[in-house]
């Protein structure tokens, strides 16, 4: 798949909490966007790609804390049924990792379990694929040939030839964190076993303002891969290209990718 363009205007926007640097919940809101490709396979008419989604967003009347990425699979079922996007029945979901937040939206960071946000896109869409990232506990999440959580593996899912790899680099004795020259190692076995999209939560670098790893971007350069997807750093342009292929940044953001 190549991305072509961008959307001027947003499909909708999420309202949600996020925390702030003063150890505060925030309000904030996330943009859902389209982008048109090329090459989207037959067996889908669309596929949503997102990482990132580290809020909360409060019941109205319960108050109760609901994940954010379980609001946006609601989102976009919704914009389906309003036949604004193709039918979820139609449409692939990528996830590259981070959609855990803490319920009071009052810090940053934590580790817990995604499970209702994999099983919220599940439901209604045809396949979700995806990793973890640094914050997230996958272990939950039910696997079946339509739900598959990707690390140092790959899977064909609508057509496409989808890897992943999940976590960062780093110490290994943190949590979501395995050491560099293991993760180089399982991302460069990935993508030269061949994939249409590679999906990371930590990727390459872009551009001068698009800050990634270096490695992680040589190896996707050498190995040809036409399609990276990954979050981690928030990019202002999401979209970068390489000598062989593209990077789709995904972080706090939800593109639809159609035709």
């Amino acid at each position: 798949m190549e991305v072509v363009d961008f959307d001027a205007e947003p499909l909708t926007e999420i309202r949600f909490l996020n925390a702030s640097r003063r150890g505060r919940a925030e309000a904030a809101r996330l943009v859902v966007q389209r982008a048109r490709v090329r090459g989207l396979p037959s067996a889908v008419d669309a596929i949503v790609a997102t990482s990132d989604l580290q809020g909360i967003v409060p019941d109205p009347r319960t108050r109760e804390s609901t994940l954010l990425g379980v609001a946006v699979a609601d989102a976009i079922e919704q914009l389906a049924d309003e036949g604004v996007v193709p039918r979820a029945a139609r449409t692939g979901v990528i996830l590259a990792g981070d959609l855990y937040a803490v319920p009071t939206a009052k810090e940053r960071g934590g580790h817990g379990s995604v499970a209702a946000v994999w099983d919220a896109f599940a439901r209604p869409f045809a396949w979700v694929v995806g990793v973890a990232g640094n914050h997230d506990d996958v272990s939950g999440v039910v696997e079946s040939d339509e739900v598959v959580v990707l690390d140092a593996s790959r899977a064909t899912l609508g057509g496409l030839r989808i890897g992943g790899v999940g976590l960062v680099s780093g110490n290994p004795d943190k949590l979501g964190r395995r050491s560099e020259d293991d993760q180089l190692a399982r991302i460069e076995q990935v993508a030269r076993a061949g994939v249409d999209v590679l999906v990371l939560h930590e990727g390459p670098d872009g551009a001068h303002d698009q800050r990634g790893h270096g490695g992680v971007r040589a190896i996707v350069e050498e190995a040809r891969v036409p399609l990276t997807i990954c979050g981690h750093v928030h990019w202002q342009e999401p979209l970068a290209r390489h000598a062989r292929g593209q990077i789709l940044n995904v972080d706090a953001r939800v593109v639809v990718l159609t035709r």
